[in-house]
């Protein structure tokens, strides 16, 4: 997989002893959605040690427009607001931050 300059690094705190009911919800209705206007994730994390009850997903990106467009494709979507309505009361707080890779040093772990 080649590593993409820009990534979507985001953190949910979910409420204490819902993760569970949050990854099931996560995965049938965000899920298709996602991988339809997103594309393929990075991955799917949550916390072990620091702080708890945190679900982390990245996806990767070409440029900041590329983010927009598929970020604006995904709040557009029909369906997305079922996904909010049902998880909207699982998620304490939500953190999203855009990295950038440093290519001298992605190129070394590309090869």
């Amino acid at each position: 997989m080649a590593i993409k300059p820009l990534i979507d690094h985001r953190v949910y705190t979910i409420a204490p002893r819902r993760m569970g009911e949050f990854v099931e919800v996560f995965h049938r209705l965000a899920m298709p959605i996602l991988k339809e206007t997103l594309g393929t994730p990075l991955g799917f994390h949550t916390s072990v040690v620091g702080p708890q009850n945190q679900f982390v997903h990245l996806w990767g990106y070409d440029s900041l427009a590329d983010y927009e467009r598929r970020c604006a494709a995904r709040d557009a979507h029909p369906a997305f607001a079922e996904y909010l309505a049902a998880s909207g009361h699982l998620i304490v707080a939500q953190e999203t931050r855009l990295i950038r890779g440093i290519d001298r040093l992605n190129e070394w772990v590309a090869s």
